[in-house]
């Protein structure tokens, strides 16, 4: 009915400039925002982050049980290298950024071209770009002290007590170990968050409508995710069975 083109996504300089300001000011009240908001709910109802901490505790208690930790230590491995891969896929994106910043007039004149793009001027193409850098070095401290938490981890499931100690050791290495893994968690949950939100930050090469749009399509999806998706119902059933 409303047949899409070109010249209906073109504006003005100015309006163009209004909207990079108003899709910004709307991408950080919406990631900050679902940040508050999963952190006010973390254990005022069901959700993925603190169903998975209760899980790490006892996982924790579980070690003390047995004398051979070296599953245990190999489930700590396995997590810090997939950690790992995304830390270093961080460095690589942002070279990748940066590297690109040399061809800024060739990028510009690229992006032009594509019919549905705003025209791009210098200034806001590299103001999107150095955006874009600044949230995978976001993403790359978080993996990193994520990573580092988990390497704790490993020293702590070597200094694990054994199973003939007094239980009250018992309780406080697991409550304890359980909280180090919960809070290596919380850093990786919020740097893929990061990732998810630097893919969004993309469509803003294009338009800051898409962009505003992609923002809002990942703040659903992420909530699907951690608030309501099939998974967290699984997780839940069995933690409340455990």
């Amino acid at each position: 009915m409303f047949p899409l083109s070109a010249a209906a996504f073109q504006l003005d300089g100015a309006n163009i400039l209004l909207l990079d300001v108003v899709a910004f000011i709307f991408f950080i009240i919406t990631w900050s925002g679902y940040a508050t908001y999963a952190r006010i709910h973390y254990t005022r109802r069901p959700n993925l982050m603190f169903t998975m901490d209760q899980m790490r505790i006892k996982w924790m208690q579980q070690i003390l049980k047995r004398e051979s930790r070296v599953a245990d230590a190999s489930l700590v491995g396995n997590l810090l290298r997939s950690i790992s891969f995304f830390a270093n896929t961080s460095i690589f994106i942002l070279i990748g950024l940066f590297t690109i910043l040399g061809y800024r007039d060739s990028a510009i004149e690229m992006l032009n071209q594509l019919p549905y793009a705003v025209q791009a001027t210098p200034f806001m193409w590299e103001a999107k770009t150095f955006t874009l850098a600044m949230i995978f070095i976001y993403t790359f401290f978080k993996f990193t002290w994520s990573l580092r938490q988990y390497n704790y981890c490993c020293i702590l499931v070597g200094a694990a007590p054994m199973p003939d100690q007094c239980p009250e050791i018992h309780a406080r290495f697991a409550e304890h170990a359980g909280q180090l893994s919960a809070n290596a968690g919380k850093h990786f949950n919020m740097a893929m968050r990061g990732y998810y939100f630097g893919l969004a930050t993309i469509s803003w090469f294009l338009h800051p409508l898409l962009f505003i749009a992609s923002t809002a399509l990942v703040i659903y999806i992420t909530y699907r995710r951690e608030f309501r998706s099939a998974t967290l119902n699984s997780l839940a059933g069995l933690n409340e069975g455990y």
